[in-house]
């Protein structure tokens, strides 16, 4: 399976902080060089989380000053992996449920045969 690139990682963690409120609308956003030092990324890494949330319009950058929220971040879809993870899950919680009802009836069955 493939995995997240880091700066997605890097910019979907910055967009939960931006919805649980620790950074809210026209608050500056970490620096590069602070995004490098919490993430332990690279300045390419750190330069395209914070391009991607500018892409995504939740963030806008002012010359000379940072980088600034601008909007609450539209819900994240789900990734095909996580879809897919959840589906086999469910496949396998139906799978247990099925396999538990016929063990309780097993036991059932062998309790009244005692009786």
């Amino acid at each position: 399976m493939a995995r997240t690139p880091k700066y997605q990682q890097v910019a979907d963690d910055l967009r939960r902080k931006i919805q649980d409120g620790t950074y809210g609308i026209g608050e500056l956003l970490p620096s590069t060089s602070a995004l490098i030092t919490s993430y332990c990324v690279s300045v390419t890494v750190a330069r395209a989380a914070i391009k991607q949330l500018q892409n995504d319009g939740v963030a806008e950058g002012q010359p000379g000053k940072g980088v600034y929220v601008t909007a609450e971040p539209r819900p994240v879809a789900p990734s095909a992996e996580l879809v897919e993870i959840t589906r086999r899950i469910d496949a396998l919680r139906e799978a247990l449920d099925s396999a538990m009802s016929e063990l309780d009836a097993r036991v059932s069955k062998l309790e009244s045969r005692r009786h």
